[in-house]
């Protein structure tokens, strides 16, 4: 039987937490909480940057260092080796986006090569992560997901967008490294789905190394993976699927009215939740052809998760089951799972300020969008507290 009190254990959960990063994430929380404090402090911290303000040090000092790892990876080394004496693995994100320039993606793909290189020296890093936007333009992925030629010059660049995958994956294979690549907006996805589907039918072939990923508020991904199993038992590689819920619904919604085509996005949150775990039900079933990085917040998942190991006699230990929730948030799922046992990994965002500034914003905004994620983030700091003060 599963322990359903698991994750109420905030000794365990903020073990490795000083009593001044402790009062800094509950000030950190309570800030996010508030919607219209978000707003002003994303605008006035936009504003700072742009203007060269002189704001670097109080940013790093407090939301930055709470939720990235630091802004090169040299930097990230004493966050990682802290987190392996909690037996928790990393996995470097970095976390700079937007970027449109062949130089930038080339620099983006020496970034990953470099953190694979990395991971190859240190045990508690055994998996990388990339967008494809970093390694490519948004726009190409689009004409290719609209079913548009490119042209000359265009297919050139998605070439060199085919090969920077390739250059990763091929080396994460030789190092036995395993790649997370991220999923982002439905009208570019396909692109990236079938560029995916190529590196796992060449990589994948003994075990898992490529992971896509699965972003469970579209209703139509438990088909898309049922139809990508089928395929990857006919040609004879294994599925690496990384799930989530998702990050672009307003986005995707409003895009979806603008334009006037249904909406991707199930219809509210049970919905959502459903089709998450759904599909973690179908993977389990099928652990033999599809490994699964479950990357989720939720407890409910989690224990859904623990009582299907269970079910079907898997191992916690087994590599092909991996749970990863991101630096600075729901610490007590992550250390409670390791204690326990599980494979479990943190995404630890790192890149110069400035650079990560987007990635901060957007945490910020998706913990106030859940309201009880930063509720329940706010109450077990609490009672961590009141434990330490007794």
């Amino acid at each position: 039987m599963i322990d359903r009190s698991l994750f109420e254990d905030t000794a365990t959960a903020f073990a490795l937490k000083s009593d001044s990063e402790l009062e800094r994430a509950y000030f950190l929380f309570k800030m996010i909480s508030s919607q219209p404090l978000v707003r002003i402090g994303t605008a006035a911290t936009n504003f700072a940057l742009k203007a060269n303000l002189p704001v670097e040090g109080l940013i790093r000092s407090t939301v930055f260092d709470h939720f990235c790892g630091g802004v090169n990876e040299e930097d990230c080394l004493p966050v990682i080796d802290k987190l392996y004496t909690k037996s928790v693995s990393s996995v470097l994100d970095y976390s700079v986006e937007g970027k449109e320039a062949e130089a930038q993606f080339d620099n983006a793909v020496e970034k990953i090569l470099k953190i694979i290189n990395f991971c190859d020296e240190r045990e508690a890093m055994p998996i990388v992560v990339f967008k494809p936007t970093g390694f490519g333009r948004f726009y190409l992925y689009q004409k290719k997901t609209e079913g548009k030629d490119l042209t000359t010059d265009e297919q050139a660049e998605w070439d060199r967008i085919v090969a920077r995958f390739d250059a990763v994956c091929k080396l994460a294979k030789e190092k036995d490294v395993e790649v997370l690549i991220d999923g982002e907006e439905s009208w570019m996805q396909d692109a990236a789905d079938d560029l995916v589907e190529d590196m796992m039918r060449i990589y994948n072939t003994e075990n898992t190394i490529v992971y896509n990923t699965l972003q469970c508020y579209r209703w139509d991904r438990l088909d898309y993976l049922k139809g990508l199993h089928q395929r990857a038992k006919e040609n004879g590689f294994k599925v690496g699927m990384k799930i989530v819920r998702g990050a672009y619904m307003e986005k995707e919604r409003a895009r979806a009215e603008e334009k006037g085509y249904e909406s991707p996005i199930c219809e509210n949150k049970k919905a959502t939740d459903d089709n998450f775990n759904t599909t973690l039900v179908y993977i389990l079933e099928n652990l033999k052809d599809i490994s699964v990085f479950i990357g989720t917040h939720n407890e409910e998942s989690c224990y859904l998760s623990m009582e299907l190991m269970e079910k079907y006699n898997i191992n916690k230990e087994d590599n092909n089951v991996w749970f990863g929730q991101l630096y600075g948030m729901s610490d007590h799922i992550s250390y409670n799972l390791a204690a326990k046992g599980y494979n479990v990994a943190k995404y630890i965002p790192f890149g110069p300020v400035k650079d990560v500034m987007p990635y901060l914003i957007r945490r910020a905004e998706e913990n106030t969008s859940v309201a009880g994620q930063t509720n329940r983030e706010l109450s077990l700091l609490k009672t961590e507290k009141k434990r330490r003060k007794l």
